[in-house]
């Protein structure tokens, strides 16, 4: 009963609570009203409220189709081990949970998925299935419509998949470098630590550097509209792109298209805010438990930011304070920063205007 409510809650919490919720109305065979399209939409990041409710259905018939995929798949595995019915149970809720990114386990014993470290098809099955969850449920909507053809993309899909791409290719490589593991070991974790918290090998045993790596993989996390959480690949890809406008003098585009010019003001507020409650929470943490390494308490306090459930093995040792910390943390994290940040930034009360100061920068 406990691991079906969790598995419930990991559902509910990748979908969304409004998805999920909207998913319920429709279902009953209710009508979504104008205010509750529109609260889809911001939640989805669509573009227009034309056709949600249509969406809301391919979103459910995604998650279906992949969970029940990656359930089969794993079931081959875990039913070597386990007997039928139990290996069912394990196989579905481990594809719950990482197309959810929430890298929950039942296998006991704080093993997570070290027993299963050279199992190739599990591998690759689990970073499937929170690659696919992680890029959005839009991108892979468009990838269908558009018969995976990259040239008839949008601007935002071919931003996601290649910022994610790249940065399974970057972790992996130095992850590599720097931790005695094998590629495969390597290319999981890559994938894994942007918002899923599976793990083949004990991260405890990280050295500081791979640990740094890692934490910036969470910080980044997944994309816009997706079920993974951190201040998103498309807000890394404007921000590196003001910076190379910046140097170079020349005009903010990728993919043929120029970026909107509001989109640098949004990245640049989620950015800071998301360092501003990392940095704070790795504060009030070291100062909660002075006997921790910092690099340990970095990890933890991005885990949680990120949702990703990543530990070095330090959680369940936290005083009762730290542990508080973690859940506010990952409510703010799992929330987003830019609907922390929307509370104040983006309301339009200033009816002064005032002159340009002269400021040095740099």
């Amino acid at each position: 009963l406990g691991q079906a409510v969790l598995g419930l809650l990991i559902q509910i919490g990748g979908l969304g609570v409004a998805t999920a919720g909207a998913g319920i109305i429709v279902a009953m065979g209710k009508k979504i009203n104008l205010k509750g399209r529109f609260i889809i939409r911001e939640a989805l990041n669509l573009d227009t409220g034309k056709g949600t409710v249509r969406f809301l259905k391919v979103i459910f018939i995604i998650t279906i189709i992949f969970e029940l995929t990656g359930a089969l798949l794993s079931f081959i595995v875990f039913s070597r081990d386990y007997p039928p019915l139990r290996a069912a149970g394990i196989s579905l809720f481990h594809s719950v949970a990482a197309f959810n990114n929430a890298g929950f386990d039942i296998l006991g014993g704080f093993r997570n998925m070290i027993p299963y470290q050279q199992n190739i098809l599990l591998n690759l099955t689990t970073c499937g299935l929170i690659f696919f969850g992680g890029i959005g449920f839009l991108v892979i909507w468009e990838a269908v419509e558009k018969r995976f053809n990259w040239r008839r993309f949008s601007m935002h899909s071919k931003v996601v998949l290649t910022v994610s791409a790249a940065l399974i290719v970057i972790g992996t490589l130095l992850l590599k470098l720097t931790e005695d593991v094998t590629w495969l070991g390597a290319f999981f974790h890559s994938v894994s630590a942007r918002t899923a918290g599976f793990s083949t090998y004990p991260l405890g045993q990280f050295s500081r550097a791979g640990l740094l790596a890692l934490s910036g993989l969470m910080f980044i996390g997944a994309s816009p509209g997706s079920t993974g959480g951190g201040i998103k690949t498309s807000t890394v890809y404007v921000l590196m792109k003001r910076i190379i406008s910046a140097a170079t003098n020349r005009a903010e585009k990728g993919f043929k298209y120029a970026i909107p010019a509001d989109a640098f003001r949004k990245a640049a507020v989620i950015t800071l805010i998301g360092l501003a409650v990392v940095g704070t929470g790795t504060y009030l943490m070291a100062v909660m438990e002075p006997e921790l390494p910092l690099i340990d308490i970095l990890f933890e306090v991005t885990s949680a930011f990120g949702t990703v459930g990543l530990s070095t093995g330090i959680t369940a040792g936290l005083s009762d304070g730290s542990k508080a910390l973690s859940i506010l943390i990952m409510y703010i994290g799992r929330l987003g920063p830019l609907t922390i940040a929307s509370l104040w930034y983006f309301s339009r009360g200033e009816r002064t205007e005032y002159p340009e100061g002269n400021i040095a920068i740099g």
